[in-house]
């Protein structure tokens, strides 16, 4: 059997098959994540959400190569939101029909665990409707080694603040080998996925996410995608897959920036290969509104985050910006009907 047929067929690809795949012609790859998609879900509709990106500090002990937003304690620049800071920007993301936060931000050495739990039950308090997607594996990791406690443990006690799904931060690449390189103060890969296992467990939803295009292998990212659908097999925690490429502005790592067609490619490479994860974001935050557009028949069924507020991305000279009504305009141009979503995926409209 031929390999494309294969895919069509809908049988799990390998290895060696997902390398062979990558090199197909950027259109036939794109053929083949556009029928799988269409089987995932079947349904002719987009999906959006609309939330905001609280980073609630910079200040970070990480130093990660790629990221251009941190400040190190003492740095100049370097601060912590106060609660309320935090409270005007969700009033804000309210009036504007957001339903959730994307809370996240750096390892701070000087904050213990109270902190965070006495953050979540202000959220839940003043804004009971707010759902609450925070704290990347690398985090609670770091949590949990300040305070000598199991991550589990930390999990446990976030849950009972408030905190209500995590998103899938820090991942990188899931191989060792590079994050020593590009990220050597962070989790390891094993404990991202432990993080995200012990979560699922728990009975927590979460993402997954790959940043690519830096001094990775395709190998890797292959590698990357098999290690998140074997945990998928395992726990059925995920509820989406968000891969976006590096950006190389302000950082401390000099490679050139991945082209549209690489972005592409990686992509419906993550459709075909994570069949058992129901969801594939697109990344304009990262492509800009055009290639997202394009993504959609790349394997892609949902456009992420209206993202009213986004610093990360934007301190590497990246700078997106699109409104609910942009983001429906672009989706039923490129032939879809666009429906707001939770973070479950269940709509909203």
């Amino acid at each position: 059997m031929l390999l494309q047929e294969k895919v069509l067929s809908g049988e799990r690809i390998g290895r060696e098959e997902a390398l062979e795949l990558f090199r197909l012609d950027l259109f036939e790859l794109g053929m083949l994540a556009r029928e799988v998609r269409r089987r995932l879900p079947p349904e002719p509709i987009v999906t959006y959400i609309v939330d905001r990106n609280i980073n609630y500090t910079n200040i970070c002990v990480s130093g990660c190569k790629f990221c251009a937003y941190y400040r190190s304690p003492g740095d100049p620049g370097g601060y912590l939101l106060s609660f309320e800071e935090l409270a005007r920007k969700i009033e804000e993301t309210l009036a504007l029909g957001g339903y959730q936060i994307l809370l996240q931000g750096g390892l701070h050495p000087d904050l213990p665990l109270s902190y965070y739990e006495e953050m979540l039950t202000f959220i839940k308090e003043r804004f009971p409707q707010v759902h609450i997607h925070g704290f990347s594996p690398p985090e609670i990791v770091f949590f949990a080694r300040r305070e000598g406690l199991s991550v589990e443990e930390v999990l446990r006690r976030l849950i009972a603040a408030g905190l209500d799904s995590i998103p899938g931060g820090g991942a990188e690449i899931l191989v060792d080998r590079v994050r020593q390189r590009i990220s050597p103060r962070k989790c390891s890969a094993e404990e991202w996925l432990s993080v995200m296992r012990t979560a699922h467990r728990l009975g927590l939803k979460t993402t997954a996410t790959m940043m690519f295009g830096h001094i990775e292998t395709l190998e890797d990212r292959v590698e990357h995608l098999l290690r998140i659908r074997e945990l998928q097999d395992e726990t059925g925690g995920f509820t989406a897959f968000i891969p976006w490429p590096f950006q190389p502005g302000n950082t401390a790592l000099s490679v050139p920036k991945a082209t549209p067609v690489e972005y592409l490619k990686t992509l419906a490479l993550s459709r075909i290969v994570l069949d058992n994860v129901p969801n594939l974001q697109a990344s304009w935050v990262t492509q800009g509104p055009k290639v997202a557009q394009v993504a959609l028949e790349f394997g892609a069924n949902d456009f992420g985050s209206t993202m009213i507020e986004e610093n990360v991305v934007a301190a590497a000279g990246v700078s997106h910006r699109l409104s609910e009504e942009e983001i429906c305009r672009l989706i039923r141009e490129a032939g879809y009907e666009p429906r707001r979503r939770r973070m479950d995926y269940t709509l909203l409209n």
